[in-house]
């Protein structure tokens, strides 16, 4: 499952207007509008596929000037993340799990700049 939030730009004259076909709207949730005429919706998809085409209908809404995404979540890649670490076993470094960790834990070892 995939999740996305996008942000909406419309002319500030029609913001009303198109946060209530949004709110009807059966392919994202409203969240919040201000009065220069952005407003936060959310998506929801088993893929990208299924997001790109969400967010294509609402750029193709009337009064739309932008609609693009902004923040997204992914269950597949946050589960591959979290199966990478576990398979680090006994050498991931003890500091990740310290609350009182610091960024002057993090030990730096190599260049990315010969990297790439």
């Amino acid at each position: 499952m995939n999740i996305s939030s996008i942000v909406v730009q419309t002319n500030p004259t029609y913001t009303e207007e198109v946060v209530e076909i949004l709110k009807s709207a059966d392919f994202c949730d409203y969240h919040f509008h201000d009065e220069k005429g952005r407003i936060i919706v959310t998506i929801e998809g088993e893929g990208v596929e299924e997001e790109i085409a969400k967010l294509v209908k609402i750029q193709e809404m009337a009064h739309i000037i932008s609609a693009d995404m902004s923040f997204a979540y992914s269950e597949d890649e946050l589960n591959a993340e979290r199966d990478k670490l576990e398979a680090v076993g006994d050498d991931l470094p003890s500091w990740l799990n310290d609350e009182n960790a610091t960024k002057r834990d993090i030990k730096y070892n190599g260049d990315l700049k010969d990297r790439f």
